[in-house]
This record gives structure tokens, sequence and C-alpha cells, in this order.
């Protein structure tokens, strides 16, 4: 077996768990290699560390699958492996049947993605060495998940970092193009062949489910509150307006919602369920928005939602200047920030939305944002949300800070994995 010497100055990332070795820690490579076989990756004195498959053509050379020497690559390591990621979806996920049950290096299987929607598996493959191990991957993921199909969704740019083709297609079985799943007891059309990524987020299942204690309350400051009333000779604890008028919403007490970037509509499902009045639901795609619309009306909450076709930091801006106000904003953007460099640009856009949409949110509401942009750190998310609160005269209380959901492990010291910032703020006007 080849052998990678790394530099003797390095930064000790892989004794802290970190699954990559980068071209420039490389010292020098003992022995011919073939893109995509097994080495071994030692010290400067050749002391072992770890073992993993080696790509010279990527800037991470080597990704790592063990740290026993004596340990095979073979295809009962990645049975193992994915045996290991289903028990841990079993002990922690609600419903297993709908989660990603394999998220790469922190899976301890890097370059491979599986997500789960029911008996159908979506498959990504971002890695070379992941690629010429597909049948074993295949084989092993059929014996533990027995599913009726396997769908590979390779159609991804980072394929290409590794000398990779893009394509998508039936690895196995039968595969509809349309599953329907079950998360957070609400139900979803899934489109596995053109749906974003593998075809839905799981990675904010929990966060959705935390906007509950955000949804009731709110009647009070809608002028309604509880009253007796007189009715076919009773007296009846009803809810009652300013004007005395009886009020038959069954959800009166609930909060009125924003949602921007609704996507599958699945914060605003969320909101409904937990008894939100009425929600704005926006995207400024129309398959997104259809597609929102046809999760709501299959749970039952369409008489609830209002759809809006636009983009959201004009609809944002506008709304501010016309006095629009609602009770709970939620922002919930694709990556603005996807490499170093569009970091600023990443910032800019951030504070926009976010300085809008608390100044949407009424008086002891809540903004409830987020950011999946990994270069955006946790402390420069927080910085940036600030500064935003500073130029729009609010005081913000936080409420909630969560990341992604325990189907996305992190290994500690691999930063790389810490990518969703999720936040909620109470916001008070600063006079």
């Amino acid at each position: 077996m080849a052998k990678v010497l790394l530099n003797q100055h390095r930064k000790k990332r892989l004794e802290t768990g970190h699954p990559w070795v980068f071209q420039s820690e490389v010292l020098e490579i003992q022995g011919d290699v073939q893109p995509g076989e097994i080495v071994e990756v030692a010290n400067h004195k050749g002391h072992f560390l770890a073992k993993g498959y080696i790509n010279p053509a990527s800037q991470m050379i080597v990704r790592l699958l063990s740290y026993d020497p004596k340990e095979e690559i073979d295809y009962a390591f990645f049975l193992r492996k994915i045996r290991e990621a289903a028990e841990f979806r079993t002990r922690f996920v609600d419903n297993p049947r709908a989660c990603r049950v394999i998220y790469g290096e922190a899976d301890f299987l890097p370059g491979l993605i599986v997500d789960r929607y029911e008996s159908i598996l979506v498959v990504q493959v971002l890695s070379l060495g992941m690629e010429q191990r597909l049948d074993w991957i295949r084989d092993a993921l059929v014996e533990v998940f027995q599913p009726e199909g396997i769908y590979l969704r390779n159609d991804v740019p980072v394929r290409k970092l590794e000398g990779l083709d893009q394509g998508k297609g039936v690895l196995y079985g039968e595969c509809p193009r349309e599953v329907l799943i079950e998360e957070n007891g609400l139900k979803y059309y899934v489109d596995i062949v053109e749906g974003q990524k593998t075809g839905f987020f799981y990675d904010q299942r929990e966060n959705r489910a935390s906007i509950a204690p955000l949804m009731k309350g709110w009647g009070e400051k809608h002028g309604i509150s509880l009253q007796h009333v007189e009715v076919e000779g009773e007296q009846k604890l009803l809810p009652v307006d300013k004007r005395g008028k009886v009020i038959k919403n069954p959800f009166w007490d609930g909060a009125e919602v924003l949602e921007c970037f609704t996507h599958t509509g699945s914060f605003t499902l969320n909101a409904c369920k937990h008894g939100a009045k009425k929600v704005t639901a926006l995207d400024i795609s129309e398959h997104a928005i259809e597609t929102a619309k046809r999760n709501i009306t299959l749970n039952g909450f369409l008489h609830r939602v209002d759809f809006v076709v636009a983009n959201a930091f004009d609809y944002l801006r506008e709304n501010v200047e016309a006095g629009k106000s609602w009770d709970v904003v939620i922002l919930d953007p694709p990556a603005f920030a996807k490499s170093r460099a569009a970091v600023k640009g990443a910032i800019r856009g951030y504070k926009d939305i976010n300085l809008n949409g608390m100044k949407l949110v009424r008086p002891g509401g809540f903004l409830v944002t987020a950011s999946c942009s990994y270069h955006m750190s946790p402390e420069l998310f927080l910085d940036t949300i600030q500064e935003a609160a500073i130029d729009a005269k609010k005081i913000l209380r936080l409420i909630e800070w969560r990341g992604a959901g325990k189907d996305h492990p992190q290994i500690s010291g691999a930063d790389e994995a810490h990518y969703l910032k999720f936040a909620i703020f109470e916001v008070r006007d600063r006079k």
C-alpha cells in the first residue's frame, strides 16, 4: 500500500478528527498510486495516522475512511458503516424512514450522501473513491434498507472537482418521480428527479418544529379577548373582538406569519399545524409555490395560506414602505455565500433581508432567520443581524440558536459541517 507522508509543521487537524488531507499538507508520496485507491497516511516520521482513498487531481487529495491500520476497506466495511448509520438514525430520528441516513464524513463515509424517502433511497456520490466503490455501496444499501429503488442524483457541479461527470438515473429497482413522506406529522410530496439537492431539505426538521411556541397567544394583541356571551339562554366563554362581535375563526388566537423563501412550504406547514391564523408564503419560483401549494393542500391548510410569487428582497422592502406587519417573520434563504469570495456580498444580502424582516415584525413578535452558507460563520451571521437591528432601531432577544438536525451529526474538528445557523429572536422597538 502506498503511503502519504504529511508535513512536520502542518496543523494537527487529523488528530482532532478532520477527515481530509489537503495537497498543501503532503510532504511526499511513497510508492505508485492510482486515483481512487486506498493509501496510508502517516506523519513526517512515518507513523501511521489513518487510511483513506486518494485522488491526486483533487485539492482534498486523501479522504479518510479508517484509523485502524488492520481494517480492510472491502464490501464488509461498507456494510458495517451503513448499518451503523442506519442504527444511529433509528435511535435519534422520530421517523427514520424520512431522513438523511448517510451524511458523508460525519458517518465516516466521505463523499457519500444518502437520503431516505420511505422505500426509496436517493444517493449522491461526490468523490472518485466512492464512485469506484459504488457497486459495494449499492449492494450494502439494499441489504441494510431493502428499498424498492435507489436513485442517483449526481447532477452536482462539485463532482467536476473530482474529475467526475454529472448525471442522474436509477441505480437499483424502480423509482417513481414523486414520493410521499411524513415529517413532524406533516405530509410532503418529494420530487426525487427535479427537486433541489436530493428532493428535500431534512436538515431543518427540528428547527421547523421549534416554531411551535410562536404560533399561539396573539388574540389579545389582535384586539380579541375571551368573554362570557349569552347564546340561546346559556352563558358561554367565547372570543370577542373590540366591537363586541363573536369571532368564529377557530384560529383566532393564532399568529399572522410571513414566510419568505418557502420552497416546499415546510415552515408554513409547521406554522399551520401549531395554530397560525394566517400565513403568507413567498418564493421567487412559481414551481416552488406550486409545490408548496400542493403540500399545503395535502395537509388541509389551504384556507389559511396566501401565496406570493415575488423577489423576497423587493417584497420585504415594499411592505416596510407600505407599513405592513406580521407577528412572526420567517427567513430561510438559499446559500448566499457559496465561496469565500462571495462573503462580502452575502453579508449585504443577509443584512438586507433581516433588517427589513425585523421592521415587519410587530413589537413583541418574532424573527425566525437562518443561513445555510458555510462561509458565513456563526459569529459573522450574528454580527450581521445585530448590525441590521441597530439600523432598524430594534432590540433583539435571542430565544433559540440551533444547527442542523440529528440526522446531520457533526464531527469534532471539522468546521465544514457547521454550515447551518438557525435563530429565533424576539423583536422589540428601540425608541
